[in-house]
């Protein structure tokens, strides 16, 4: 089984949509559920998105820090 509820590659949406589906499958998480974020660049700007959309609401792990691929866990809390 799976330690990620879901996973999304942000590489496979178009600009206008990868912030839309991130944050709607973050928000179809339940409490403790994880999904994993695949992006071709360190994405530090959704996590501040995150921290201003939902403070002290997720966790916010690197398994992979690129520098070609970089892969976030992100947690609900």
């Amino acid at each position: 089984m799976s330690q990620y509820t879901a996973t999304i590659n942000a590489t496979e949406y178009p600009p206008h949509l990868k912030h839309k589906v991130i944050f709607e499958t973050f928000n179809n998480l339940k409490p403790s559920e994880s999904m994993l974020l695949v992006n071709d660049h360190d994405p530090k700007p959704l996590r501040f998105q995150f921290e201003s959309t939902h403070p002290g609401q997720f966790t916010w792990d690197y398994i992979e820090a690129g520098p070609v691929t970089f892969q976030v866990k992100i947690s609900k809390l």
